[in-house]
């Protein structure tokens, strides 16, 4: 092993990180990321035994894994996934938020439930994971990073939930990071773009095409998970010891084109 290798693995050795949504797509990769540096690292989501494969595959890579099964909008089972990470992996010293739900739908034909799921799981349960994960990162002066999304700040047509959710989340990201800096807490939120391999993104190519998407970037292609999973990393990381407060947007720079290739594409579509 030379010593570039040796670091990287050891680059978060004795670190415990706790990721939401941990049991698949870029959650997962998240994960997955942090194991490969050293971390010990726990996922929580709803169904334990996704988060089964999923901790299987994190020991696979070397890492101390723990699912813990609790539901976001739930802040009593988030406290208790926290004191049970805390019990079995050491106090959490980066926290990633990364549950979302999403689907495509227009303003006018929008329910309130499904409004309000939206908003439950990726704000709400934004909110129950930095309030459960406090006194851990106060203890550790760790760093608590939400993954936010380019309809945070650009309109994407039949996204006004995800919006209004995503806005809100960049909005508590710099909040708390102006209450939580005199703790030593580091708050920032990452903004993806197309991602290759997941289940949120394969649903949305259905409709507006796989090529579709990958036009909207200026590098013309879908991020691979894995380049997402480094960022993270890196924000969570020493090596940003004094960010807090930014949303980075990983995109390919589909911010700099805007959002009207995909809401033409989403045009198309619904003219059958």
């Amino acid at each position: 092993m030379d010593l570039t290798e040796h670091l990287q693995r050891h680059f978060m050795a004795g670190k415990t990180v706790f990721v939401t949504g941990g049991g698949s797509g870029i959650n997962l990769a998240i994960a997955s990321s942090f194991a490969r540096v050293g971390a010990d690292v726990a996922i929580c989501g709803r169904t334990a035994e996704k988060l089964e494969a999923a901790a299987a595959q994190l020991r696979a890579l070397g890492a101390r894994a723990l699912p813990v099964p609790a539901d976001v909008r739930d802040l009593d089972a988030m406290r208790a996934a926290f004191a049970r990470t805390r019990e079995e992996l050491g106090p959490v010293s980066a926290v990633v938020a990364g549950a979302a739900g999403n689907f495509l739908a227009p303003a006018e034909k929008l329910s309130s439930n499904g409004f309000r799921t939206v908003v439950d799981i990726d704000l709400q349960g934004a909110f129950h994971t930095a309030s459960a994960a406090f006194q851990d990162l106060k203890e550790t002066r760790g760093a608590l990073l939400f993954v936010s999304a380019g309809q945070s700040y650009m309109p994407f047509v039949q996204q006004a939930h995800v919006g209004a959710a995503k806005a809100g989340i960049d909005s508590l990201m710099r909040t708390l990071a102006l209450e939580w800096g005199g703790h030593g807490i580091r708050c920032n939120s990452i903004a993806p773009g197309p991602v290759e391999g997941t289940e949120g993104m394969e649903r949305l190519a259905e409709t507006v095409g796989h090529d579709t998407w990958a036009a909207t970037t200026a590098l013309g292609r879908y991020a691979t998970k894995e380049e997402i999973g480094a960022m993270a990393v890196v924000l969570c990381s020493p090596l940003a010891s004094y960010v807090t407060g930014v949303r980075l947007d990983v995109d390919g720079g589909t911010a700099l084109s805007g959002s009207g290739i995909f809401n033409a594409a989403v045009a198309r579509a619904a003219a059958g």
